[in-house]
């Protein structure tokens, strides 16, 4: 963490935003939510239609920031240690070696995650959780940084498992890219791809960082990223109204409250403060705590509330702290 300084965080965050942009046509608002997420040390779930560029941006991201990758495409019959690893006999030694598998880098690229049945997901949950993996009885800690960008298809149920709820919660946010908002846009998509004369332009995006300056940055904001005591009894308050409103049956948990306290650090470093504000909190609420919230199943048939006007509710009940103290 040596000469990391939040004015260098947030230059290196701009010039990974940048980079993106260069490349992504979408929502800039996506790619910042993704790098605080990251730099929060969490796993983004991205869920959304076929062909908006989940896969392209979660490549594109892990080249960027400069740290090792890997892709594990999903499909029913993939198996634990196909990601995991496993030990196979060398005939050479006499003796059984452990062949790691994809999971040992820093940016794990989980395409189609719901494609694959419950055993195969449920190997993630300790690496995503705890950070190392146990092959045949013996613990291997993963390097950090290390964090999971998986995708989703919302549409295609057929042939898919979905994920249990004790896996959605290991994930900080669960992002939608949604469509490109121009006509503009739509329209430098298809200009760029001619340029490009490739469909993955992900090998001619440079690096901007390193993964011992991202864990750097992650260790500053861990570290150094200050919160009030008020901010965090506004955390505090909103977690515990989800679990209050009438047509909520379970509603956020500690962990979801401790995510929403992360990423806002996260993203207040990359603005280039040193402490957090309620827009800081606010701007990830639904990210953060809405794939955490179950409605009561009376309410999901109705079809009459929902999970994001349940939170929109909450927040405007909830009054904002005015005064708190910010320190750089």
């Amino acid at each position: 963490m040596q000469g990391m300084h939040v004015d260098r965080v947030r230059a290196i965050s701009n010039a990974i935003l940048e980079g993106l942009g260069k490349v992504y046509v979408g929502k800039r608002v996506v790619l910042r939510k993704l790098l605080a997420a990251s730099l929060a040390n969490g796993h983004v779930l991205f869920e959304d239609y076929p062909g908006l560029g989940k896969t392209l941006l979660a490549k594109l991201y892990a080249r960027i920031t400069g740290c090792h990758w890997s892709r594990v495409q999903f499909t029913p019959d993939l198996m634990p240690a196909d990601i995991l690893g496993t030990r196979v006999w060398r005939m050479q030694d006499s003796r059984f070696v452990l062949e790691k598998g994809p999971i040992f880098t820093n940016v794990l690229l989980a395409d189609e995650i719901n494609r694959s049945p419950p055993k195969t997901q449920a190997g993630l949950l300790e690496a995503m959780e705890e950070r190392q993996v146990t092959i045949e009885g013996e613990t291997h800690k993963l390097s950090p940084p290390f964090f999971v960008i998986a995708t989703q298809n919302p549409i295609e149920m057929e042939g898919t498992y979905p994920l249990p709820e004790a896996q959605m919660d290991r994930f900080l946010l669960k992002l939608n890219m949604g469509y490109v908002e121009t006509l503009a846009q739509e329209s430098l998509i298809m200009k760029r791809r001619i340029y490009w004369k490739q469909d993955d332009p992900s090998g001619l995006i440079q690096p901007v960082a390193n993964d011992a300056t991202f864990r750097s940055m992650q260790k500053f904001i861990e570290e150094r990223i200050y919160v009030d005591d008020k901010i965090i009894d506004y955390i505090s308050q909103i977690i515990r109204e989800t679990r209050r409103h009438p047509v909520v049956e379970v509603g956020a948990s500690p962990r979801g409250g401790l995510s929403l306290l992360k990423v806002a650090r996260a993203h207040a470093a990359i603005t280039g403060r040193g402490f957090v504000t309620p827009d800081d909190v606010k701007m990830f609420v639904h990210d953060a705590i809405g794939h955490r919230v179950m409605m009561k199943m009376e309410y999901v048939l109705e079809g009459s509330f929902s999970v994001e006007a349940v939170l929109n509710e909450i927040l405007e009940q909830i009054e904002v702290p005015k005064e708190f103290i910010g320190k750089r």
